[in-house]
């Protein structure tokens, strides 16, 4: 079969050559070969998914121990040579090929937070992030996804705050205080990504947490290219009238794009734009006292309203968003926006549907930050399976469902997390294979033989 041998050359592609390669070698300068080899080892070892109460690290079946690999993963995080930036660097560099390869005129920059929930007694940084019983870590991060297609392709920023500080990839790989909020935090990220010289330029995407003058204010300042979801009170300059965003997107005339799945049903997308100015003064956020007034530059920009129609022209959803990005048509301002769910998609693999990472029994944020970015890295390797529409990649994907034990919802040929699940049963069996000679598996083949004769 085709698609086994394209499976066997990722196996033995994967992670020893191509994570090695002349371009993986840059990113890795200085590491030690040891800590480079642990690295690959951990990544493999993650390219499963697994259950709630036992989320710990699965060892590759081969000859050496489980409690081995238990050891040499927890040596791995505590060891201070093994910084944030060490581990990020592998999925910058995935994010470059990425972009080059598969991005036509942008890549998309998807920023988010989660709440990460941790109620361990061996856990002594986790703080109460929105209320006493919301205990844990937030994490931000930053996912690039194909402006094509929406196929996620690298996280390339990660950000997780404990009650001593927060720890950053694009940062110092030191505890940062004092902590700050959302979108200043995200200021800092959006200026970092910016100067990585990525070959197509970045378009941030972020909800409408984001509807923040004074920080549009400063991307505009850094020449950032921004897509943000709107609130429908702020006032923006239409047509020489300063009106709410709502009330601007009920004059506008809508264009029927495509048909959307909106709560299991089908339905049209109907889009409109307008140029709209913002010159509002910013107001930033402040726990004491009046909030400042700071005027500002003006803001040109493209306000684009999405909206889910009902057969008899009913308004079943709409967003309003704006950007700074005027050469890129309305309907595909929207389908940019639509692919903003990549990233809830990836919190819910790192949850409940791949790594359970609030199971984690790692006893500190530093140590949960790193597990986090090998586990990221796990995520690249599917993704790109999953993105490469090759013959023999295509049957592999159908031979990996089935090997998973998976079923899929109809006209879905397959999801990440039973990607996932295949993967570890198919890296699991060629392991096996290469650790074992024949005749100890023909050995171990009889035992089980007699075994099944006496069940049966």
């Amino acid at each position: 079969m085709k698609c086994l041998d394209y499976a066997g050359s990722i196996y033995t592609s994967f992670p020893k050559n191509r994570m090695m390669s002349d371009d993986f070698k840059k990113t890795l300068t200085g590491v030690e070969p040891r800590l480079a080899n642990r690295y690959e080892q951990l990544v493999m070892e993650h390219l499963n998914t697994s259950e709630k109460l036992s989320a710990g690290l699965k060892a590759i079946p081969n000859k050496i121990s489980s409690f081995a690999s238990t050891q040499a993963a927890w040596r791995f995080y505590a060891n201070e040579k093994v910084s944030l930036s060490m581990l990020q660097n592998p999925l910058i560099a995935a994010a470059h090929e990425g972009i080059a390869t598969h991005c036509a005129e942008y890549a998309l920059c998807i920023h988010d937070w989660s709440h990460l929930n941790y109620k361990h007694a061996n856990k002594t940084d986790t703080y109460a992030i929105t209320h006493k019983t919301d205990v844990g870590y937030d994490l931000q991060t930053s996912l690039i996804v194909n402006d094509q297609t929406g196929q996620p392709i690298a996280p390339v920023a990660q950000r997780l705050v404990c009650a001593d500080g927060s720890y950053s990839t694009y940062g110092n790989d030191e505890l940062s205080l004092p902590i700050k909020n959302h979108l200043d935090e995200v200021s800092d990220c959006i200026a970092f990504l910016d100067k990585q010289e990525f070959e197509k330029p970045l378009v941030h995407i972020i909800d409408r947490e984001a509807d923040s003058i004074f920080h549009i204010r400063c991307w505009e300042a850094g020449q950032s290219r921004w897509l943000v979801r709107v609130k429908d009170d702020p006032r923006l300059d239409y047509n020489g009238t300063q009106m709410k965003a709502k009330a601007i997107a009920d004059e506008l005339e809508f264009v029927k794009t495509r048909e959307v799945i909106y709560h299991g049903k089908t339905y049209w997308q109907w889009v409109a734009q307008a140029d709209v100015t913002l010159t509002r003064p910013a107001k930033p956020s402040q726990k004491k006292g009046k909030k400042p007034i700071i005027p500002g530059e003006p803001v040109f920009a493209k306000m684009v309203v999405s909206r889910v129609l009902s057969e008899d022209g009913e308004v079943l959803a709409q967003w309003l968003m704006m950007t700074n990005v005027q050469t890129v048509d309305a309907a595909t301002i929207a389908l940019w926006y639509y692919w903003r769910w990549q990233i809830e998609s990836f919190f819910k693999l790192l949850k409940s549907a791949g790594h359970h990472m609030e199971s984690w029994q790692q006893e500190s944020a530093l140590a949960i930050a790193k597990r986090l970015l090998v586990v990221s890295m796990a995520c690249v390797m599917v993704w790109q399976i999953a993105a490469d529409n090759s013959q023999e990649a295509q049957e592999l994907k159908r031979f990996l469902i089935k090997l998973s034990g998976r079923q899929m919802r109809h006209k879905h040929e397959f999801s990440n997390p039973a990607l996932l699940a295949g993967l570890w049963v198919f890296l699991s069996m060629f392991e096996i294979m290469n650790s074992y000679t024949t005749d100890e598996l023909n050995s171990i083949k009889t035992t089980a033989q007699q075994i099944f004769g006496k069940l049966v």
